[in-house]
């Protein structure tokens, strides 16, 4: 039977997935570190490659094939010339499952409530300690369009717990992304109160934001499972305390109410990502990582303006 490309889910085998060639043995089915080879399959002239062009690459495909290989449901069918082929477990099903009415409505409930109400917080705003001083015009659009930004981490940071919560079956995790994602709201709720103390307003895109945040939440759940799920916690986390380490520095030295919000952010969102570590997170790959900080800094850039 001749090799498939990743672009073509619904066969067997797939051949673009090389782990250290030195961890490879046939059969084995207990590999956890990876990379994308440079070959696609091993017969490289028949079949394209996941590095050229990029219109013969399914996208949605190769992920879902990354997610899968992760959480060790691929065997090694064959290798060849540093490529290895490995042949999909048939009891695996690459799918995500349809979600039922009641999970539809928690979504949308939530997808409102975020978008178009007033987030309430059940922690009082961070205040600093000492008088804030007055800010000058520029100062003022620089830390409402921060604050801006941050606001929108805050509309992503919802989606994806939902996501994700939607997705899991594990009623002791999905109680502790519940409780995360509270303490998020809260988030929601302080960059919301802070921008209009500032004259400001939210990002216009909102909407968007949300709508990829979900996906990205549900579809981590659904395809790669629980682990692979919190492993987006932990990057996510991750990412989300440098930004607002750099925020920090940017934040008008006078802005010491916009400040004691970022302080009290960070610690929380370095909390979740331990809380994620302790669950059993699964590091992820380079490739998503790199994904995951190009879309939040093309999110970061845009909402900074608009």
């Amino acid at each position: 039977m001749p090799v498939q490309t990743l672009s073509q889910p619904p066969f067997a085998e797939v051949g673009c997935i090389a782990p250290d060639e030195s961890l490879i043995s046939k059969g084995s089915v207990q590999e956890t570190g990876f990379s994308l080879h440079k070959r696609n399959t091993v017969e490289a002239a028949h079949h394209p490659s996941p590095f050229r062009p990029a219109k013969n690459l399914g996208f949605v495909n190769l992920i879902n094939d990354i997610f899968y290989f992760y959480e060790n449901k691929y065997e090694v069918h064959s290798k060849r010339a540093g490529s290895a082929c490995f042949k999909r477990r048939p009891e695996q099903q690459r799918k995500l499952v349809q979600m039922n009415a009641d999970a539809l409505i928690l979504a949308a409930d939530s997808a409102l409530r975020t978008l178009w109400a007033q987030p309430r917080a059940s922690r009082a705003t961070p205040r600093a300690l000492e008088p804030a001083a007055s800010l000058t015009a520029a100062e003022q659009r620089e830390a409402a369009a921060l604050m801006r930004v941050n606001h929108v981490g805050e509309v992503c940071a919802q989606a994806l717990y939902t996501g994700q919560i939607l997705a899991s079956k594990n009623p002791e995790l999905r109680a502790k992304l519940a409780e995360a994602s509270r303490e998020e709201t809260d988030h929601l709720a302080w960059t919301l109160q802070r921008l209009k103390e500032l004259d400001d307003r939210p990002s216009l895109l909102n909407p968007l934001w949300y709508a990829g945040a979900f996906a990205i939440g549900y579809a981590a759940g659904k395809l790669g499972g629980d682990r692979l799920s919190l492993g987006f916690v932990v990057e996510t986390e991750n990412q989300v305390e440098a930004h607002l380490n750099s925020h920090m520095q940017r934040l008008p030295a006078g802005d010491l109410a916009s400040r004691a919000i970022v302080q009290q952010m960070k610690e929380d969102e370095m909390a979740h990502a331990r809380m994620a570590e302790r669950e059993g997170a699964l590091p992820l790959p380079g490739v998503v990582k790199g994904m995951m900080s190009a879309a939040a800094k093309v999110m970061t850039t845009v909402a900074h303006r608009v």
